[in-house]
């Protein structure tokens, strides 16, 4: 009788397992602008082949690269910043992406964590510099940790509603080796169902044959969500607008022709008026994008809105049961 051979011990650098459990986790692109505190990470994305690093030039570029890809890939797009200066430089445009909910994850390399106490030229505040355009900010407190700390990042990258997370990476625990299996990343979370009762209710509004506008935004700007919309406002007459500054939205044949509410806030409020409901499938309600005097800041007339689907909820899945709730065929739409 002989002895199983003993399995060899998996051996990799912190960066290394920071990479490979991004590609685990559905990262297929990174936008990097890297420097000194990054190059373990830019080793390891050498290394790894599903993960395909794009260089920007200026941080602004891989934020907003990132955010565009998220938005019409629907996977989690990786940057890969220097610092808190350089994070700093790429956050107007994760603004925008945490507003569009795109699924984001800023790897971000910091001094190595015994230096961080002598304050260099580069040291930063980077948690209070990334919590604003970011869900979710957290910092690697140890190589050892590193691939565990990473599968809570995308978790919180990819989770409805997707705000972006940030994760800090001190130098020395990029460089350090960890041994054993990297942490397994569980499937992305889908969007909740919105509960029958708000359908059958807004469903019981609508057939009062009020006015009704419909506010469309997140996944109800899909083919199947608009084609859904379309049934309801076949039905009902209700006018469709898309939100006035929308993630995505597919266009083509067949779909409606859907307007972006205006931005200006008193065509806003001329768009809304008479409306007796105005329903929110994936959209927010619609405010003024700056305080006018003598203008409100909520558009809608007052006691109109209703929210069918919330934008991290499936605004199309509720909205196909709304059109069936309301008896308007599939051929409808």
């Amino acid at each position: 009788m002989t002895d199983e051979p003993t399995r060899p011990t998996v051996t990799r650098t912190g960066a290394q397992a920071l990479i490979e459990t991004a590609a685990t986790g559905g990262v297929e692109v990174c936008f990097a602008n890297p420097g000194t505190t990054e190059m373990p990470l830019v080793t390891a994305l050498d290394e790894t082949p599903a993960v395909r690093p794009v260089l920007g030039l200026f941080e602004g570029v891989c934020t907003g690269a990132a955010d565009g890809y998220a938005r019409i890939a629907g996977k989690p797009a990786m940057t890969l910043l220097h610092m808190g200066p350089g994070f700093a430089n790429g956050i107007a445009n994760l603004h925008n992406a945490r507003r569009a909910h795109s699924p984001i994850l800023n790897v971000v390399g910091d001094h190595a964590s015994w230096h961080l106490a002598y304050d260099a030229p580069l040291t930063s505040d980077i948690e209070s510099l990334a919590a604003p355009v970011s869900g979710w900010v957290k910092a690697v407190d140890s190589a050892a940790r590193t691939s565990q700390v990473t599968v809570e990042a995308l978790l919180a990258a990819r989770t409805p509603p997707t705000c972006g997370a940030t994760l800090i990476v001190p130098a020395d625990f990029q460089q350090e080796t960890v041994h054993g299996p990297l942490t397994a990343v569980p499937s992305p979370l889908n969007a909740s169902q919105v509960a029958s009762a708000t359908v059958d209710r807004i469903a019981g509004r609508l057939l009062q044959k009020g006015h009704t506008v419909m506010l469309l935004g997140a996944n109800a700007l899909t083919e199947r969500g608009q084609r859904a919309a379309q049934r309801v406002a076949r039905v009902t007459g209700a006018t469709l607008y898309s939100e006035t500054f929308p993630a995505a939205a597919e266009r083509g044949g067949g779909l409606p022709d859907l307007d972006r509410l205006p931005y200006f806030p008193e065509t806003a409020i001329k768009a809304l008026a008479g409306a007796d409901t105005v329903v929110l499938a994936g959209a927010l309600e619609p405010i003024a994008y700056f305080g006018y005097k003598d203008i409100p800041s909520l558009l809608a007339p007052p006691d109109t809105v209703r929210v069918l689907a919330e934008p991290e909820e499936d605004a199309a899945q509720a909205l196909e049961e709304l059109a069936d709730a309301l008896g308007a065929s599939a051929s409808s739409g």
